[in-house]
């Protein structure tokens, strides 16, 4: 039994498809950029390599002798795996299978094209691909969802199209790997800019390649599309990939392998920590713990450029490229702190120097605020801070002054800054939906998740205080905290299992959502009496769970007819959210719930990393066992991946195996272990808490590793 993942155990199950089904094209990276893998046999989409970007502009979509391959209702069957997604279809008397990778170490992806004659007699393929490009090159922020992209203007090559903007600041070069026919479009430019859905997308031209297939037999091509800042670094690099093309296949294989086993080797060369290896004979908890170990590695960017120097972006391959959101880095806080804590002390630092309450995120192109404000910003970065000095032991970073005053200051505010927020209550007032879940109009103003995490953060920086030695600024903010819980508590909708939320007005407004169960359980639940614990536990259980994944919002709530989004609506979930509910689930007294709860959840886990929300199976059939990822177009615009899928770590490491290291103490604190009761064997080999490294077994147990 391997306890290192490789490409192969990480493979989506295969997904069968006619013309745009409800299936979320999927995404591949390098680590430098990304592309996203279209429904067609060759069609990408969103070639980004920063700091070019193409926006959402399509290329390479397949015609066969002539005929467009989508229009002939033959199936096209998808197989991702992190380092490729092969793509296939049978024609009458052809079958076409193509490999579709993002070359290692180049701003490029590369296709590897086959055919096989399944007929009787030798016969000609002619295989055209449309080519496109909208290649671009902004010198701010990316500051939309989607990355800027401009008209191109084409150049024919003997192999290839040249794509330029007008600026000459960006490139597209596009090509074969052997003797093709090509040809400009030969359509005027358009007069004025259109979009896409209205007047489509300007092709540039078409390259044809003809192969001579015998009966049985199979030929190939190779397909690259590579992009630069000027038309030689394009060109280049597109030279160096199709010198190859299968080679940049393997290469693929390779690198991804590479990524795969360094991310649990202590001193390895990608990372600068390591996670821990799980031995476990359930393969359920196995297949959730590598889920979130993929979907947080999936969004490292290395590219050259990165203000950070290393970044871990949020969504691709759709949506808000080079951008890091502050709120979902810190739900995959946690793996971030072991996996990679010096990028970590990085980001947070440049979090903290700028001011948190005026933006989302940051671009790591210019290293400037993205967006509006969040109102869990101030719960986030102390998770953040918290998580980076229980795990590392680096408790020099509070000594740090990133904007001129030190961390540990920065960490009194944010415990306090609910306190500027309150209107005529004791709670603080966190304002509309825009600044909370976006797509639930009830869950605003005073509510019972972030008023519980500032109980939770003032308790956290007391905690902190504690151990440098500041008992009296501690005991302030515990009695704080302890008058504050009383007033979070008031909001509860007694005998119900759910919270409401306070308006202006002060009427209470019952909201039914997972948001208050999770966090409300992983901040508060030891204040809670036992009669709403259990409560709280019966009404997620009846109205939120599902057998593999959860709703957010209750069916039997009035606001559910609200948005058909389905990241925070009825209709589905946010990644984070089941990992954090199971989480709730057993500090709320029941770990067995969760764990029963982990082969249905594990089944979600077939379909690529994370995606930015899933539906439920109400929703939307499930694909082979699992929630399906829910697509990017109008009106879910959800992306096919998301970086939150670090709480999946959280949850196997701090609620299965109980660890909860406190600053400044040795004690690793696994007396909540419960992983026990899904496999008694199971141990966490080699985690890192400080300077140790240890074994964590089922039983709470911990070792010194050898």
């Amino acid at each position: 039994m391997r306890h290192i993942p490789t490409v192969d155990d990480l493979a989506a199950d295969p997904v069968t498809h006619h013309y745009d089904d409800m299936i979320a094209p999927s995404g591949l990276t390098n680590l430098l950029g990304t592309v996203r893998v279209d429904h067609d046999l060759t069609a990408l989409t969103a070639v980004t390599f920063p700091p070019v970007s193409q926006g959402l502009t399509r290329t390479a979509a397949s015609f066969v002798d002539g005929r467009l391959v989508e229009s002939y209702g033959a199936p096209i069957t998808h197989e991702w795996r992190p380092d490729r997604v092969r793509r296939s279809v049978s024609l009458p008397g052809l079958d076409l299978a193509t490999v579709t990778v993002c070359a290692p170490g180049e701003a490029g992806v590369a296709i590897d094209v086959a055919a096989t004659n399944t007929g009787d007699a030798a016969r000609t393929v002619a295989v055209t691909l449309s080519l496109a490009a909208g290649a671009a090159r902004s010198a701010e922020a990316w500051l939309d969802a989607v990355a800027p992209e401009e008209r191109n203007r084409a150049a024919a090559g003997p192999d290839r199209l040249v794509f330029r903007n007008g600026a000459g600041t960006a490139w597209s070069v596009q090509g074969v790997d052997t003797d093709a026919e090509v040809r400009l479009s030969g359509i005027a430019p358009s007069a004025g800019e259109h979009e896409v859905g209205i007047g489509g997308i300007e092709r540039g031209g078409e390259i044809t390649v003809s192969l001579d297939v015998a009966p049985g037999a199979t030929a190939r091509f190779g397909y690259v599309h590579a992009v630069g800042a000027t038309e030689a670094e394009a060109a280049q690099a597109f030279e160096r990939i199709a010198a190859d093309v299968p080679g940049a296949v393997a290469g693929a294989e390779a690198f991804w392998d590479h990524q795969l086993e360094a991310a649990f080797t202590p001193g390895n060369t990608e990372f600068s920590g390591h996670l821990p290896v799980l031995e476990t004979a359930s393969e359920p908890l196995r297949r959730l713990y590598w889920w979130g170990v993929l979907g947080t590695i999936w969004f490292r960017r290395d590219f050259p450029g990165n203000v950070l120097g290393r970044s871990y972006d949020t969504l691709m391959p759709n949506y808000w490229a080079t951008t890091t959101f502050i709120w979902d880095y810190s739900l995959s806080s946690l793996t971030h702190a072991l996996l990679d804590p010096a990028v970590m002390r990085r980001q947070v630092e440049h979090w903290i120097a700028s001011d948190i309450h005026t933006h989302f995120g940051t671009s790591s192109l210019t290293g400037g605020p993205v967006g509006r404000w969040y109102s869990v910003n101030d719960y986030a970065m102390t998770r953040l801070v918290h998580d980076y000095l229980r795990f590392t032991g680096d408790t020099a970073l509070l000594d740090a002054s990133p904007g001129g005053r030190t961390v540990t200051e920065h960490l009194r505010d944010w415990a306090r800054a609910w306190q500027d927020l309150r209107g005529g209550s004791p709670l603080a007032d966190y304002g509309e939906i825009d600044n909370l879940l976006e797509c639930v109009s009830s869950y605003t103003h005073e509510v019972a998740s972030l008023n519980a995490a500032n109980v939770w953060n003032l308790r956290t920086v007391a905690e902190i205080l504690t151990a440098r030695g500041d008992a009296d600024g501690a005991a302030a903010l515990d009695a704080e905290a302890d008058a504050l819980v009383k007033e979070v508590a008031d909001l509860y909708v007694s005998g119900s299992g759910h919270f409401a939320a306070r308006q202006p007005d002060g009427t209470r407004v019952p909201v039914r959502h997972v948001y208050d169960f999770s966090v409300v359980g992983t901040t508060i639940a030891g204040d809670l009496d036992e009669a709403t614990r259990r409560e709280m536990t019966a009404f997620f259980e009846r109205e939120l769970r599902t057998d593999v994944w959860l709703r957010s919002l209750s069916p039997w709530d009035p606001d559910a007819s609200f948005s058909p989004r389905p990241d925070h609506q009825w209709n589905g979930a946010y990644p984070a959210w089941p990992a954090d509910a199971a989480r709730s689930l057993v500090a709320l007294g029941e770990p067995q719930a969760a764990l029963d709860w982990v082969p249905g959840l594990a089944r979600s886990a077939n379909q690529g990393p994370p995606g930015q929300a899933h539906f439920t199976e109400e929703a939307m059939p499930a694909v082979n066992g699992g929630a399906r990822k829910a697509p990017p177009q109008l009106p879910y615009i959800i992306d096919w991946a998301c970086s939150s899928a670090g709480a999946y770590v959280a949850l196997v490491i701090e609620s299965f195996f109980g660890v909860d290291p406190k600053v400044g103490s040795a004690d690793l604190g696994t007396a909540g272990a419960c992983v026990a009761g899904l496999d008694p064997d199971a141990v966490l080999r080699g985690l890192r808490v400080g300077d140790r490294l240890v074994d964590v077994h089922a039983d709470g147990s911990v070792v010194d590793a050898g």
